[in-house]
């Protein structure tokens, strides 16, 4: 058999970058897909596009919401690799490494030991991205970096390094420079100078875990290329009601075409059509049965979840060959379609017990008559039945004629 392939295509690694390390860099380390920091919903908008691995480095925050647990956590249940490193994916990576999510670097190692908590540590003021994100502010972990570099190497002893690191926590994000904390730490004119000359010179600590995580994600992708499997999906429960939301607004839906167009603009051209108070009372009849399932104690097992999304692509003529393209087209990766599959397979299972499932339940045929009075099917049949019984003369004139 020949081998698989090892080359990624350009959006198996999807890579979030800023001040940490410009995309055009990135981009010559690794084929990827550079976007900028992350934000809440970010990852979410991704995965529709089915990428083999994350790179989550730089992210937002203070402004804006920031990267949620949860949306990692819903990358990984899709089949996509996480890793984090250098800023906001360190601090991600030490919060969620026991569900998978792979750290990589010194920074996540600082926060994965203990050695730091604080998230601010990694903080900085920067650039937008027409100034290529360039950081303006020294974040906390780049002192605290330098000084451990310099301490190795006997350049510095462990009292003025204290007394440097004490000064630079005690400046806000927005205005820590290394001129502004070596004017605030208490040393001599010389040995400040001393300071000035060594510590600015110190490698980027993010820069050099940047390129690490980058370089991992890109490594597991090829593997993935070759073979390898999905990480283990995450034992999180079922998505809580702001992320199911946050992804129906924030992921991609990807036409075969190759055009992109918002979830959250077709959920708007829905809510415009004639038949949108039909289709979203279908919808949430679905939803709440499955829910109420779920409240019930019942879990859909794999093999009855699969057998739902076989059963729905059989409805909806598509082999299998084009079953990633049509999730794309319906704006879900592959969590989020077995996530719908499960509430399938829950609604069946609720339907068939219907009798036992609630107090004096309804049986089968007290449903089927329920439907058909309401769609005209039970007025349809009892007029197909009376029609032979309406004319018994006719029927009889007929046989008299026969020979």
């Amino acid at each position: 058999m020949k081998p698989a392939s090892a080359r990624l295509r350009p959006g198996d690694v999807v890579a979030f970058l800023g001040p940490s390390l410009p995309a055009e860099e990135a981009r010559r380390l690794a084929p990827c897909r550079v976007l900028p920091p992350a934000r809440a919903g970010d990852l979410l908008a991704v995965l529709p596009a089915r990428p083999l691995a994350i790179a989550l480095v730089d992210g937002l925050f203070d402004t804006v919401p920031s990267v949620w647990p949860r949306e990692v956590l819903a990358a990984l249940d899709a089949g996509v690799a996480v890793f984090g490193g250098g800023s906001m994916g360190a601090l991600r990576a030490a919060e969620l490494a026991a569900h998978g999510v792979v750290g990589v670097g010194r920074v996540f190692a600082w926060y994965r030991d203990g050695v730091i908590d604080d998230d601010g540590e990694v903080a900085l003021l920067h650039g937008r991205a027409e100034d290529g994100f360039r950081p303006f502010t020294l974040p906390l972990v780049q002192v605290r970096a330098a000084l451990e570099d310099a301490r190795a190497s006997g350049e510095i002893g462990p009292a003025a390094a204290r007394g440097v690191l004490s000064a630079a926590g005690a400046i806000p994000y927005t205005h820590r420079t290394w001129p502004a904390v070596l004017a605030r730490t208490r040393v001599g004119p010389a040995e400040r100078a001393r300071l000035a000359e060594r510590l600015p010179r110190a490698p980027d600590v993010k820069r050099a875990d940047a390129e690490a995580c980058l370089l991992a994600a890109a490594a597991f992708a090829r593997a993935r290329r070759q073979g390898a499997p999905p990480p283990p999906r995450p034992a999180a429960g079922p998505p809580p009601a702001h992320l199911r939301r946050a992804r129906l607004a924030r992921a991609a839906t990807l036409l075969p075409g190759g055009a992109e167009v918002p979830s959250s603009e077709v959920l708007a051209a829905l809510a415009r059509r004639p038949d949108a108070r039909r289709l979203a009372a279908d919808g949430l009849r679905r939803a709440a049965l499955a829910a109420l399932a779920r409240s019930m104690g019942l879990a859909a097992g794999e093999e009855e979840t699969a057998e739902a999304e076989r059963a729905w692509l059989r409805r909806a003529g598509v082999r299998p060959a084009g079953r990633a393209a049509f999730l794309a087209a319906c704006g879900l990766d592959d969590g989020a379609a077995r996530r719908l599959c499960e509430d399938l397979a829950l609604e069946a299972r609720l339907l068939g017990m219907a009798e036992r499932a609630v107090p004096d339940g309804p049986s089968w045929e007290e449903g089927l008559a329920l439907a058909a009075r309401l769609g005209g099917a039970w007025l349809e049949e009892a007029q197909r039945l009376a029609a032979p019984r309406a004319s018994p003369r006719r029927r009889a004139r007929t046989r008299r004629r026969s020979p």
